[in-house]
């Protein structure tokens, strides 16, 4: 009763209104009501996350929608029947999995209308291939695979950065409420559309084919919010759309009967050797490669940080720990006899060219050395 009233209220006052049916500004109350529910929640704290903020006034050049549910609209085979609106055509980007809903028509910054369905659709479980991954998510390369794999990504908005400047330069000087104005901001507007499309389309090809290849996706837990807050970083992390791709992999995984894990930002992912697991100290991030002091194992930054994002999920089997230590053993026994035979020629070469020299003094040598060899053995131990 108090939507009717409110509705047929604001008819009165806005003549305009007539001529809108009356399923999408129902669905435009249900919506606000929607979202101070979801403030005052996160006011209160039963809703968990970023703080919501209150609802406000959307500009009428921003992007827009109308909700249709129930039987207020019709879908045909190349065409849509809305009330009020009549048959409009339609060109199908897919087939309906099932009968729609709702309908929401959406007109974007740039001018362009969607219709967008709401179906039920049934779960493609794929069959298991026993492979898990680790991604880890970076600036330079996109992700990294603990499977050594590096995907970059397209940075459509820095390729397009001085064309977008030149724009906006041009919109700026033109005079305010001239139709030349809203020319070149419908072109801005074409432009941010061409960029967000390209940074989609490379998201959705990216989620889906991990998603078909690998059981147990990894990720770690990135503060996105947090980061972009660093001026000099914040352009090129927007760029990439970290949380973005998270979202559609969790999506696809769910979709596809896949495992999809995400670990905490506190594991020392980037400071621990995946092989021995030994801690060498905090490592800058210009530091892109380098070599275990335990082991002696060379690494890739972003393929260890990879390989333990992964492993905090699945844990090294006890076969492979046991062959891990062997390695080390090995490694440090070989370390160990290159410095024990440089001693050895040191004292050779000395008995050598210094026969004037006291054997006490060459005892006193090779006692030294000893004690140095033993020194390299704790070292390692």
């Amino acid at each position: 009763d108090l939507t009717k009233q409110f509705i047929t209220q604001a008819k009165r006052e806005v003549v305009w209104l007539n001529e809108v049916a009356s399923t999408p500004l129902q669905q435009s109350l249900k919506d606000l009501d929607q979202a101070y529910k979801n403030f005052f929640n996160s006011c209160t704290g039963k809703r968990k996350g970023i703080k919501v903020k209150p609802p406000k006034f959307k500009s009428r050049k921003s992007r827009q929608t109308a909700r249709f549910v129930g039987k207020n609209y019709q879908v045909g085979q190349d065409k849509i029947y809305l009330p009020k609106v009549g048959k409009i055509q339609i060109v199908w980007s897919r087939p309906l999995a099932s009968k729609p809903s709702s309908v929401t028509i959406i007109k974007d910054s740039a001018g362009r209308y969607f219709a967008s369905f709401v179906v039920e659709t049934c779960a493609e479980h794929l069959p298991k291939l026993g492979k898990s991954i680790g991604i880890d998510l970076g600036i330079s390369t996109f992700a990294t695979l603990s499977n050594g794999d590096k995907i970059n990504a397209p940075k459509p908005l820095k390729n397009n950065l001085k064309k977008l400047a030149k724009f906006q330069r041009k919109f700026a000087r033109a005079e305010s409420g001239s139709k030349r104005r809203e020319k070149r901001r419908l072109k801005i507007g074409k432009l941010h559309a061409k960029i967000k499309d390209i940074r989609t389309d490379f998201l959705h090809k990216l989620s889906t084919d991990l998603a078909r290849k690998y059981d147990v996706i990894v990720l770690e837990d990135l503060n996105v919010s947090g980061m972009v807050k660093n001026r000099k970083l914040a352009k090129a992390i927007s760029d990439l759309g970290w949380r973005q791709f998270r979202d559609l992999t969790e999506a696809k995984c769910e979709k596809y009967g896949r495992e999809f894990k995400v670990i905490s930002r506190w594991e020392p992912t980037s400071q621990k050797c995946s092989f021995c697991g030994f801690k060498g100290g905090k490592k800058e991030l210009n530091v892109r490669e380098w070599t275990c002091l335990n082991c002696g194992t060379f690494h890739d930054r972003d393929v260890n940080a990879a390989v333990n994002i992964l492993e905090v999920v699945q844990p090294k089997t006890k076969v492979e720990t046991a062959k891990t230590k062997v390695a080390e053993t090995s490694v440090q026994l070989s370390l160990f006899n290159e410095v024990a035979e440089g001693q050895t020629e040191t004292v050779k070469r000395t008995r050598r060219h210094d026969k004037s020299s006291p054997k006490k003094d060459v005892r006193v040598s090779e006692s030294s050395t000893r004690s140095e060899s033993f020194k390299q053995l704790s070292l390692f131990d």
